[in-house]
């Protein structure tokens, strides 16, 4: 695995987060049979199960550009897209702390995004952009690299094992589970991406002792924060944003 975490370490605690997803998702549990959703809805189990829904498919209402304002770019096919929204990122308006995170995404070519969770504050520090306050989960049309820039990178932080996303063009699922320190990534069904920030201790530098670009011990990240959608200046879309917080 092309980070400084093993395996043995990473399963355990994503496959019981992915657990919820695959019975919220309408997977095939306990001899179930699966139950179908459409877009941008709840399922019954998923209610039950108390996942929230973040995006209607119809409306931007719950969504702002991470400047306060009202995005300038309308749904398009009942998804949400970032690019050109007059802000750096579209923010949810509620701040989380743990939670697993499922979305689905579609880039165009030549796309640069990602998924921000724990952004805050969301004014910039000065001299840079609210980019720095977050931590963002890479989406870039830079497949196969598996690079601390491309998909499912915890960015510029730690590497994916692979890069899963499929060709531009067509839909992904991404599934982020937030714990305390631990940042997870699965893409597309595959587990790809572990994070303790509890072992980032040093700023500018990884556990590894190789450099990383934030002027900050990760470790010291806030645990609570704004979930965005990047805008870094290509069209990406977002669907079926659904929430579940965590204990």
């Amino acid at each position: 695995m092309n980070s400084p975490f093993s395996m043995p370490r990473f399963v355990p605690l994503f496959v019981a987060a992915l657990g919820l997803v695959a019975r919220a998702s309408g997977e095939p549990a306990r001899g179930r049979a699966p139950t179908a959703s459409a877009d941008n809805e709840l399922t019954a189990r998923e209610k039950r199960e108390g996942w929230l829904l973040l995006f209607d498919g119809k409306t931007l209402n719950g969504w702002k550009t991470s400047s306060g304002t009202p995005s300038r770019t309308p749904i398009e096919e009942e998804a949400i897209n970032p690019h050109r929204s007059g802000g750096y990122m579209l923010v949810h308006e509620r701040l989380w702390s743990d939670f697993v995170l499922s979305l689905d995404f579609k880039i165009s070519k030549g796309c640069n995004s990602g998924v921000f969770v724990r952004t805050f504050p969301l004014a910039p520090f000065p001299g840079k952009d609210v980019g720095w306050n977050g931590l963002e989960v890479a989406i870039d049309d830079t497949a196969p690299n598996a690079g601390y820039h491309d998909t499912g990178a915890l960015y510029d932080l730690v590497k994916p094992a692979k890069n899963a996303m499929r060709a531009v063009g067509q839909w992904n699922r991404m599934v982020i589970a937030c714990r305390g320190p631990v940042i997870d990534v699965e893409v597309n069904g595959e587990a790809v991406t572990h994070a303790d920030l509890g072992r980032f201790t040093e700023p500018y530098q990884r556990p590894d002792g190789s450099m990383h670009k934030f002027d900050r011990a990760m470790k010291d990240q806030p645990r609570r924060g704004y979930i965005g959608l990047q805008d870094h200046g290509s069209p990406c879309w977002f669907k079926n944003i659904k929430l579940r917080p965590l204990p």
